[in-house]
């Protein structure tokens, strides 16, 4: 029995639609299986003209609930960490510290994605394969914090991301030494500032 040509047409279309939301249900379901990750990374800036900019490297913690920490060990030595409420960075170099609510950071948006659920990344991105392992993600938000992201998976665990933000410049992050199930706790993202430290709160 042959298809009504309009149903074949249709069915025409929907392959290549077919063929793309499961590799991205994989992506998802891949990145819904841990609550918490731990690596190394090593991070390069580019400007919009494609120049490099700086590079450092250091080391990550993510446990989902809405908490991050980013510290940078080389070339100088930082920390960023981030919690439901507030986002701390600490320059030990400069001795400062500042605290800003989360809900103000949006270009924290592609760090945010490692720890996002399934239902949430699809509300709030449009998600394609880019080819082997490799995901472009597209903010649906009318002012995101960056235009677009590419997530890489090397056997299953995240290797690298790269985002162009809202100025066109081109951040590339490789991980390695990747832990899906380090023992994490909301109290390893505890931070309290040094004592010598000037400190600028933008939340009060």
């Amino acid at each position: 029995m042959s298809l009504p040509r309009n149903l074949l047409a249709g069915l025409v279309l929907l392959a290549p639609l077919l063929g793309r939301a499961e590799p991205v249900s994989d992506l998802l379901d891949n990145l819904g299986s841990f609550s918490a990750l731990e690596g190394d990374f090593v991070q390069q800036q580019y400007s919009e003209q494609g120049e490099f900019v700086a590079r450092s490297s250091g080391h990550f913690k993510l446990l989902k609930g809405g908490y991050f920490s980013w510290e940078i060990t080389a070339p100088d030595s930082q920390i960023v960490i981030a919690t439901p409420e507030f986002l701390w960075h600490h320059d030990r170099d400069l001795e400062t510290v500042t605290r800003r609510p989360v809900a103000e950071q949006a270009d924290m948006a592609p760090l945010k994605i490692l720890g996002g659920e399934a239902s949430q990344l699809r509300e709030q991105y449009d998600i394609e394969p880019a080819g082997d392992d490799r995901f472009l993600f597209t903010p649906l938000a009318e002012k995101p914090g960056f235009r677009q992201m590419t997530l890489s998976l090397h056997d299953g665990v995240v290797s690298r991301m790269e985002i162009t933000d809202r100025l066109n410049q081109v951040i590339q992050l490789e991980f390695s030494a990747v832990d899906t199930h380090p023992a994490l706790a909301p109290a390893d993202f505890d931070f309290q500032p040094p004592p010598d430290a000037d400190l600028f709160y933008y939340d009060e």
